[in-house]
C-alpha cells in the first residue's frame, strides 16, 4: 500500500475487559502461552491456538505424561458468539452488539490435535518445544499453520519456523490435522534461528506476509533472557512476503522492520503481531509488558509514539504479571495475551481502542488503513 503520514497521529488505548478487582481472573485458568486467534466464518466460532503442552484438563491440571500419553504440539480453545438479545417490542431500540470474545466463556479442547507432528526436521520427542502457532486462511478450504519448533540433532539448541497445511478432502479446516512441510520455511541458524511467527494479509492489496523474530539471544552470553551480557545479540523482527496462493513460498527477501530498544525492550523484542488500522501500521516489547510501534507503510519505518508507555505492563490496571504474546483479532477491536498464573501462563484478553492523537472525543477510529505492530 502507499505510505501514509500517520506515525504521530495514532494512539492506542486499552480498556479493561473486567473490573480492576477481577482483572487478574484469566479467560482460561490453565497454561496457554503465545495465543493466536482465528474465526471460522462458516460457524462464527473463534479459536485460540497456543504453544505445546502435555494434555491438560479444563482446570489447568497437566496429566502425568504416562497417564495422558500425549503431548499436544499445539493447544486449542474455542468461544462461540452468543446470540444477540431479541427486542421485546417493535418499538424497542436496536439491540446492542454482543460483548467482545474477551468476555465470553472460552472452552479448552484437550482432544484437539491440529499438529500431530511438527515434521521430520523438528525434535522428535514428546515434550519438545513447539511454540507460538499462527493460522492463516488461504481460501474457504485451505489453511496454513506456522509454528516455531525445536530442531532435531546437533542443532537442538535452536528453533526455526515451520509450516503445515490443511486442505485435503476430509480435513478439519482450522483444527486440521495439518501436514508439516519437509523442511522449515525460515531458519537463519547463523543468527540464532527464528521464533514467534505471525500471519498477516494486507486487506488493501491482498498480499500475504509472515512476521517473525530472529532469535539472536539464543546465541547470547548469559544474563537476562540470555542477552544481558555484552556483546549483545540483535533480535530483529522480520517481515517476509509469501505467495498469497500457498502462504509459504517466499517472495523476495525479508525486511527488518524493528529491533529492540534497550530502554523500552531490555535484552530482546519478540512475539510480533501486525494489525491493519485506518491510519497507520504498528508493532510492540519486553517480558512484563506489551509494547507497540506504528508506521504508514507495511515495511516501515516503525516508530514508538513519544510520550506513550506499553499497552499492558506488570503493575498496571490489568493487574496481570508478565503479560506478553499478544495477538489481535483482525477487524474486531480486541486481543488475547498470556500472563503468569499458578498454572503457568494463562489466557487473558483486552479490548483495543484506537484514537486519533488530535481527537479528544471518545469515538473509535475505524481500523481500515494502517498497521500496528504489537510486540512482547
Amino acid at each position: 500500500m502507499s505510505p501514509l503520514s500517520i506515525t504521530t497521529s495514532v494512539l492506542l488505548v486499552l480498556d479493561l475487559v473486567q473490573p480492576a478487582a477481577q482483572s487478574r481472573t484469566p479467560l482460561l485458568p490453565l497454561n496457554f502461552p503465545d495465543p493466536c486467534i482465528i474465526q471460522d466464518t462458516s460457524t462464527g466460532t473463534w479459536y485460540a491456538l497456543a504453544s505445546g503442552s502435555w494434555m491438560q484438563n479444563s482446570t489447568g491440571h497437566r496429566f502425568h505424561p504416562q497417564a495422558s500419553r500425549r503431548w499436544n504440539h499445539v493447544q486449542v480453545a474455542s468461544a462461540s458468539i452468543p446470540p444477540p438479545p431479541s427486542p421485546s417490542t417493535s418499538s424497542s431500540p436496536p439491540s446492542t452488539p454482543p460483548p467482545p470474545p474477551t468476555t465470553w466463556n472460552w472452552t479448552y479442547l484437550p482432544e484437539a490435535d491440529p499438529l500431530p507432528t511438527p515434521g521430520a526436521w523438528a525434535h522428535p520427542m514428546q515434550g519438545s518445544q513447539t511454540w507460538a502457532p499462527a493460522v492463516a486462511r488461504l481460501n474457504d478450504t485451505a489453511y496454513v499453520l506456522y509454528y516455531a519448533a525445536q530442531l532435531a540433532g546437533k542443532n537442538a539448541h535452536y528453533h526455526c519456523i515451520g509450516a503445515a497445511t490443511s486442505s485435503s478432502p476430509g480435513k478439519g479446516g482450522i483444527l486440521g490435522p495439518y501436514d508439516p512441510l519437509p523442511r522449515p520455511v525460515v531458519c537463519p541458524l547463523h543468527a540464532g534461528g527464528a521464533i514467534d511467527p505471525a500471519a498477516f494479509r494486507d486487506p488493501a492489496t491482498g498480499r500475504r506476509y509472515l512476521l517473525y523474530k530472529v532469535d539472536g539471544n539464543s546465541m547470547g552470553r548469559g544474563g537476562e533472557c540470555n542477552n544481558g551480557v555484552a556483546p549483545f545479540m540483535r533480535t530483529p523482527i522480520v517481515l517476509q512476503e509469501v505467495d498469497a496462493r500457498d502462504g509459504v513460498t517466499a517472495v523476495g527477501d525479508g525486511v527488518e522492520v524493528l529491533d529492540r530498544d534497550w530502554e523500552m525492550d531490555g535484552p530482546l523484542v519478540e512475539a510480533p503481531d501486525l494489525v491493519y488500522l485506518d491510519r497507520g501500521f504498528g508493532e510492540g516489547g519486553r517480558e512484563g509488558s506489551v509494547n507497540y510501534a506504528v508506521a504508514g507503510n507495511i515495511t516501515g519505518p516503525y516508530e514508538r509514539p513519544k510520550g506513550t508507555g506499553p499497552l499492558i505492563k506488570t503493575g498496571d490496571g490489568f493487574d496481570v504479571t508478565a503479560p506478553g504474546g499478544a495477538a489481535a483479532a483482525p477487524d474486531s477491536g480486541w486481543m488475547l495475551f498470556h500472563g503468569h498464573c499458578p498454572h503457568g501462563r494463562c489466557l487473558f484478553g483486552a479490548v483495543l481502542k484506537v484514537k486519533s492523537e488530535y481527537d479528544h472525543s471518545d469515538d473509535l477510529v475505524d481500523w481500515l488503513g494502517a498497521c500496528l505492530l504489537v510486540l512482547w
